[in-house]
């Protein structure tokens, strides 16, 4: 959800976007900051090591070996159990967005919670629809700090973790191998609370591993555990970020005791009516729609999609905040609103919008009016605030089946995040949000979702690339995470870095919606003008040695592409060009219909280009055809919406970081190496 304030008619569903204002967004960004860092009692001596294809092993793999020896847990358990939390990696002594620790993810989250929330601006508006004024008089939203005792026990596992061994808190937090021990004392005490032996047989786990993922339904824990087991039997192998070769074999025949959940006596009521699959735990949260002052109402739009409108997009967030913080902030009619929160730490997922009813999560509401918006709980600006794997996975097991069931593609035209949604007019494009940001790993998302990137093209030659560095050894430097025009901590990224010569010596691409006045792009996390993330595909303009050539917001953009270690791989699509006799085309940012279109009652919706053009001879890959449409929705009563659809055809092409819209009739689109 993160971005900048809007302008007038157009917001964007996260709170301010991150850059709402550099003082603003650093600001919350160091409050963040700061509030987790008082978990630490100092910083941490080192960052992690870039992972390389010559990766060591050992001295992480016989750690796990000895903690689980020590405290008589199978070493399978173990392993997979730290997997679903963090991905064996440790993020020297940096806490994840719930305040976890470690490869196991021990959790002292006292302060976590007072982190700035999206949408915290009361002037802004998620919807992005100039036919209805921005609310007025909203209060902001200031999250209280709450009490360590009166944190929920999943967010205090590292002090109980303390206890257990006799350890020291600092070292749980920043010594990989204490926090082994400390993982496996929590698991080896939930058997013994169960009622159950120190097994050397993983079957006998099931009850503990549910446990551990601290949830207080059954759902929720059943399946932390039943994905703990999945990785159990396939079993792993992964380079850490401190550059260690971690493997946990793979054990086909395990089949747990899953009746020992019941000694858990957590509650098993599903909600009804949830629009979830049976693989996810989920309850509803429903987000009010109620009327407000004057003729303001909130927080959402009763709609009837299908019917009414194709949903054509999913939309991925980032929370901004804590589950608790955001949950508050759903439950408010004067606030905004989207489909879906995920919870980092178990994956437990709550639905507060229908599909088929219009959320306000994206700031613009062509995007809103056909789309989904999904929020996860994390941070873009802060790399090792880690999104749990338990969360990637319940994410992508959501979004699955909302593909399935709304018939939305698994690609980047229309799996998106936030920070990929266009502007709707000029004015509107330095508040579009950034969230996810950089440190989203698409690759590895897209693998879950089990539509992986990979070559479909010659390696050399093809006229489209898809975008694919390597996400853990892939490092470009960024600055803002903490504060302006600081360096960031070194971490791995799904985005490429694009430059107006082959050379990173060269200046960066300028974005002239985002800047005006013509400044060049920087490094800072929050600036797309000059970035290309996993699985968005362009159309190459030219190569030299080690580098390629997109054509990218109208003009050709640089990355190095070296072959030992390529960000793109070849690929196949349609291209559209301007047709034959035209100079250059416009660009819009939705795709609404001619002004004859517009019945009467229904004022025409003003179709503004960008400030961009997309020039004779460059080509863009197209994403798919868009009828022109526009909900007229201004109303508490449903039945004065109206869905206006018009003759004009667009086309979504991939222009820049965002997506964007061409006229159809001003295009000729051809299959790509032909």
């Amino acid at each position: 959800m993160q971005g900048p304030h809007e302008s007038p008619g157009n917001a964007s569903h996260s709170t301010p976007r991150r850059t709402r204002g550099r003082a603003l967004r650093a600001a919350g960004a160091v409050a963040s900051a700061a509030l987790l860092l008082q978990l630490v009692p100092s910083a941490p001596a080192a960052r992690a090591q870039e992972p390389g294809p010559g990766a060591r092993t050992g001295g992480l793999q016989r750690a796990f070996t000895d903690a689980a020896a020590g405290r008589h847990v199978p070493a399978g358990v173990l392993l997979a159990v730290s997997y679903l939390e963090s991905r064996w990696d440790s993020h020297p002594g940096a806490p994840s967005v719930t305040g976890g620790y470690g490869p196991m993810h021990l959790t002292d989250a006292a302060t976590a919670l007072a982190s700035a929330p999206h949408h915290s601006d009361p002037g802004e508006d998620a919807r992005g629809d100039l036919a209805r004024p921005r609310p007025t008089g909203r209060s902001a939203v200031v999250p209280e700090t709450p009490a360590p005792g009166a944190l929920p026990p999943r967010l205090r596992t590292l002090p109980r973790a303390a206890r257990l061994t006799g350890l020291p808190e600092r070292a749980l937090r920043e010594d990989a191998a204490a926090n082994l021990h400390g993982g496996a004392a929590l698991l080896a005490a939930e058997q013994k609370r169960l009622g159950l032996p120190l097994s050397s047989d993983p079957a006998d786990w099931y009850g503990a591993v549910a446990a551990y993922s601290g949830a207080t339904d059954a759902a929720t824990a059943t399946a932390f555990a039943d994905d703990v087991y999945s990785v159990l039997r396939s079993g792993v192998s992964r380079t850490t970020d401190t550059g260690e070769r971690v493997t946990l074999p793979a054990s086909p025949g395990v089949a747990p005791h899953k009746d020992q959940a019941d000694r858990l006596r957590l509650p098993r009521a599903r909600a009804a009516g949830v629009e979830c699959p049976a693989t996810v735990a989920c309850e509803s949260i429903p987000a009010p729609y109620e009327r407000l002052e004057g003729k303001d109402y909130g927080n959402h739009d009763v709609a009837d999609r299908p019917a009414s409108q194709k949903v054509d997009y999913i939309v991925v967030h980032d929370t901004e905040g804590s589950w608790e913080t955001t949950i508050k902030l759903i439950k408010d009619p004067a606030y905004v609103s989207w489909n879906y929160t995920i919870r980092s730490g178990d994956g437990h997922v709550a639905q507060h919008v229908r599909t088929k009813d219009v959320a306000w999560h994206a700031g613009n509401w062509f995007v809103n009016s056909k789309s989904v918006g999904i929020e996860h709980e994390g941070f873009l600006a802060q790399p090792d605030a880690w999104y749990t794997e338990a969360m990637y996975r319940a994410s992508a097991r959501l979004v699955r089946y909302l593909a399935q069931k709304l018939d939305v593609p698994l690609d980047r035209q229309h799996i998106l995040g936030h920070d990929n949604v266009p502007g709707t007019t000029p004015g509107s494009i330095p508040g579009m949000h950034t969230d996810p940001g950089p440190y989203w790993d698409w690759a590895h998302y897209f693998e879950l979702l089990g539509r992986p990137f990979h070559l479909t093209g010659s390696p050399y030659r093809s006229d489209v690339v898809t975008i694919a560095p390597e996400y853990a050894r892939h490092r470009p430097p960024y600055t803002g995470c903490t504060r302006p025009g600081q360096p960031c901590a070194p971490h791995g990224s799904g985005a490429v870095r694009l430059y107006t010569a082959p050379s990173e010596n060269a200046a960066l691409v300028k974005d002239v919606g985002l800047r005006p006045d013509g400044s060049p792009s920087t490094t800072d996390v929050n600036d797309t003008g000059a970035r290309a993330s996993t699985g968005q595909q362009f159309a190459v303009a030219d190569r030299q040695g080690v580098w390629t050539a997109i054509w990218y917001l109208g003009q050709k953009a640089w990355f190095r592409n070296p072959w030992w270690q390529p960000t793109a791989v070849g690929a196949r699509g349609r291209l559209l060009t301007p047709r034959p006799g035209l100079k250059e085309i416009p660009v819009y940012g939705r795709a609404y219909p001619e002004k004859e279109a517009y019945p009467p009652g229904v004022p025409v919706q003003v179709v503004t280009p960008l400030p961009y053009a997309l020039p004779a001879g460059q080509s863009y890959v197209v994403g798919q055809s868009a009828p022109s449409e526009y909900l007229w929705a201004t109303t508490f009563e449903p039945a004065g919406h109206r869905v206006v659809k018009g003759r004009d055809q667009y086309y979504e092409i991939q222009f820049g970081h965002r997506i964007a819209y061409v006229r159809a009739a001003d295009v000729r689109v051809r299959a790509s190496d032909r």
